[in-house]
């Protein structure tokens, strides 16, 4: 059995990024794990007098978005949200090593190295680290996803623009996207926000329209060992 290990920096990064192929995966058995590196709550809502509150309600909605997409374990790596750029380089490997240590997936898929959010950069930096191509390491596929509202509001120069080399057909799993998403009502916003469902289907079907299919999510495949 396939295991698969999803990194996302915050909560609804996985479902935005990669939504439907985690369905896809979930539902061709294979065994699919969430890691959430920070607590996604910490910047934004730093004068709320329910900080805790809010960390604990966004738990309850990436349960309820796993639950829909099929994910059967979830890591919460804790960080402060948007400070991993200033946060030690090795403190934020090793939350990734635990996880892989610990799931030991064949497949890691995890942010693009040009996203205009740092915090993503800087999981993507450390996600290199943790799947470093030594003896004895069980990944073998390692992709890199975009994420709406942060991979193309980055300047559109080179090494800022997601240029893919794999596309997964999602165009019988992309309704369970669209569901695990609108379970994030934090993060929901009104279209043309690309923090909306209407947004995600016209993404989707625009990816899908560059292979030929009704929908897609595409990705940058950055080491495959066979």
């Amino acid at each position: 059995m396939e295991r698969v290990l999803v990194i996302a920096a915050h909560p609804d990064d996985e479902v935005l990024g990669m939504g439907a192929t985690i369905a896809k995966y979930s539902s061709q058995g294979a065994e699919v794990a969430l890691l959430i590196v920070t607590d996604g709550s910490t910047a934004q809502y730093s004068k709320s007098d329910d900080l805790q509150g809010i960390i604990l309600t966004k738990k309850e909605e990436t349960k309820k978005c796993a639950d829909v997409l099929g994910i059967k374990s979830i890591y919460y790596g804790e960080l402060p949200d948007m400070r991993l750029d200033v946060t030690p380089h090795i403190e934020v490997n090793a939350v990734i090593e635990h996880v892989i240590s610990d799931f030991k997936p064949s497949v890691v898929y995890t942010h693009f190295s040009g996203d205009v959010n740092r915090d993503h950069r800087c999981v993507y930096e450390s996600t290199l680290v943790a799947c470093r191509p030594v003896e004895g390491q069980c990944v073998k596929k390692v992709f890199a996803y975009s994420v709406p509202s942060s991979t193309e509001w980055n300047a559109q120069i080179k090494d800022a623009i997601f240029t893919p080399n794999w596309y997964e057909d999602i165009s019988e799993y992309r309704e369970a996207k669209y569901q695990a998403f609108s379970c994030y009502v934090t993060e929901l916003r009104p279209f043309p926000h690309p923090r909306s469902v209407e947004y995600l289907k016209a993404v989707d079907s625009a990816e899908g329209l560059k292979v030929g299919v009704a929908a897609a999510e595409s990705f940058i495949l950055l080491r495959s060992i066979t």
